[in-house]
Parts: C-alpha cells; sequence; structure tokens
C-alpha cells in the first residue's frame, strides 16, 4: 500500500509542476500577461472595442492581483478544463484539442502496437542470435533506422512512394469529397505512410532494447535448464525468454508513447496531418498562447498517464513487484 501511495504522490507533484510550470511561462514572458493568453490581435481588438471585457477578464484570471492569486485561479480555471479561447480557430481551446488530440491517436495507437510486436520479435532474435548473420544484418539496419530522425524518413518516404511513384497522397487526412466507406478507405491511404514512418522509426527503437535485454539473460541458470531439457528453440523465446523480458518491454512501451508522442508532431507537420502536431505549428505561426499552452499540457498529462498505466501493468506481471506490495 506504501509503493501505491508513493506513486501516486509522485504523479500528483508531476501534475503540479506541470501546471505551475505552464503559469510562469507565461507570466515571465515581457508585457502583459493579457497578450500572451490572447494573441496580440485579440488584446489590441479588446482594448480598442470592448475595454470593459477586458478589464472583466484581467478579474477572471485575477491578472490585477498579486502573483499567487493569479496562480491558484490559473489552477483552478484548469482542473475545470478552462483553458480559455483560441482567436485562431475562434473556439474554447479544450474543444480544439480534444478534436486534433482524436486524430492523433488515431497514427500513434497502431503505431505503437505494430512497432511493439515487430520490435520484441526482431528483438529476442538478434540478442539470441548474437554474432549470427540475423544478428549481423538486424543490428546495423536498425542502428541506421533509429539514428535517422523520424522527419527525415518522412520526406524520403514521401520522395520515393508520393512524387516518384505516386503510390500515395502527399498529404492530408483525406479528400473533401470522400464520405463513408470510400471516406474510411481514403483516409486509410492517407495514414500508410505516417503510420509506416512511425512504426519503422520505433521498431528499431524496440529493437535495440529488447535486443540487450535478452542478451542479458540468456546465459541464467533457468535458460540453460530449459534448453539442456531438449526444449524447441522457439518454446525456449517464446516461453522462457519473452516471459523474462515483459518488464523491461512494458518500460520501453511506456517510453514509446512519450517518444512517438513527440515524433509524431513533427510527421504530422511534413505530411499535413491535422493532429497534435499541426495543431502546435498552427499556434505557434498564430501567436494563440492559450492553445499552446494548453497544447503543452495535454501532451504532458498523455505522458504521465502512459507512466502511470505502465506502473500498474507491471505490478501485474513481475510477482516481485506484486509480493513487495503486499508486503508493505
Amino acid at each position: 500500500m506504501g509503493r501505491l501511495t508513493g506513486k501516486i504522490s509522485q504523479y500528483i507533484v508531476a501534475f503540479i509542476c506541470i501546471i505551475s510550470l505552464n503559469f510562469f511561462l507565461i507570466h515571465l514572458m515581457p508585457g502583459d500577461p493579457l497578450i500572451h493568453l490572447l494573441g496580440e490581435e485579440g488584446y489590441f481588438y479588446l482594448s480598442a472595442q470592448k475595454p470593459q471585457a477586458l478589464k472583466e477578464l484581467m478579474a477572471k484570471y485575477e491578472l490585477d492581483g498579486p502573483i499567487y492569486k493569479q496562480y491558484f485561479a490559473y489552477v483552478i480555471n484548469t482542473l475545470k478544463a478552462d483553458f480559455g479561447w483560441s482567436y485562431h480557430y475562434g473556439k474554447p481551446v479544450f474543444q480544439v484539442i480534444l478534436y486534433r488530440l482524436k486524430w492523433s491517436m488515431v497514427l500513434l495507437l497502431p503505431s505503437i502496437l505494430i512497432a511493439t510486436i515487430l520490435g520484441t520479435y526482431f528483438g529476442i532474435l538478434g540478442g539470441w542470435k548474437r554474432g549470427q548473420k540475423e544478428d549481423w544484418f538486424l543490428t546495423p539496419v536498425f542502428l541506421f533506422v533509429y539514428s535517422t530522425p523520424a522527419y527525415c524518413l518522412g520526406f524520403l518516404f514521401l520522395l520515393v512512394f508520393a512524387f516518384c511513384f505516386d503510390l500515395f497522397p502527399m498529404g492530408g487526412m483525406a479528400q473533401e469529397t470522400s464520405s463513408g466507406f470510400a471516406g474510411l478507405l481514403d483516409m486509410l491511404k492517407h495514414m500508410v505512410l505516417p503510420v509506416t514512418v512511425l512504426v519503422f522509426h520505433n521498431t528499431a527503437y524496440n529493437y535495440l532494447i529488447m535486443r540487450n535485454a535478452v542478451r542479458d539473460i540468456s546465459h541464467e541458470e533457468y535458460i540453460i535448464t530449459a534448453i539442456s531439457k531438449g526444449l524447441k528453440e522457439s518454446r525456449v523465446l517464446f516461453c522462457h525468454v519473452l516471459k523474462n523480458v515483459l518488464p523491461p518491454l512494458i518500460t520501453v512501451v511506456a517510453m514509446d508513447f512519450g517518444f512517438m508522442l513527440g515524433g509524431a508532431l513533427l510527421v504530422e507537420i511534413v505530411f499535413s496531418w491535422q493532429g497534435m502536431g499541426t495543431l502546435i505549428y498552427d499556434a505557434v505561426l498564430s501567436r494563440d498562447y492559450p492553445l499552446l499552452s494548453a497544447c503543452f499540457l495535454a501532451l504532458a498529462l498523455c505522458m504521465i498517464l502512459a507512466n502511470a498505466v505502465a506502473d500498474f501493468i507491471y505490478a501485474v506481471v513481475d510477482p516481485r513487484i506484486k509480493d513487495s506490495v503486499r508486503n508493505e
């Protein structure tokens, strides 16, 4: 119970730190904080046309009071999911982020699933057959792919498969005229290249981690005992080796979510996919500070949630952690 309480406390502290960082990033900028909350256009429009509305906003965010009052007002608004108004899109920030985050997950979830399966399979194979032809071939290939930024792979895929051979669209999510089942097929066609780029890049990372994990346990006594019993190699690999590399695999998947979330932002921009990546890009160009601040907060919270789920699954699959929790 003590371990669980400690984990929850860590996540609460992380959440408070993220909210605080978002608050002070805005308030440490030079000039009136409302300029960064509303954007220059929105601020000067209100100051010229609706000065009373500007005063009401200052009172709402308590910007006319001490800094600690402003901080508590910001925390309360954040907990109520009141992130303000996006003047660039003309909608509440929460509504815009919720819509775009959905489309980012459409790319991320299948990419993480496929990359986890492929990276685990090839990682176990490369780690088990170290020094053999499988290892000699797979390791340099995946090292090259992993060392290449995801957005560079995206440009390469666009050049080869979209521009040269015209097999897939250059970008976007679907044609405006598409609807129904034809629209779904069109969207899947637009997804192929960005998902493939994310899968390639993350499979390489998973391969390197799993290869090292398998090499570390391949000389353990229980592995040698299984081999001495005459078990088939496939059974040793997927019944004994895989079972004992599950804990690091879970950690890798949680880290994948963070790395791919960051990498997917640039990949989305390359392929003009209307997810969080293009949303942040548009928010920077339009100086939509409320939207930009809320985007960073949403991404950070997704990372915390992914790590929390990984900790829970880790405790389920690893008996040592379950026993330690019970003992405490």
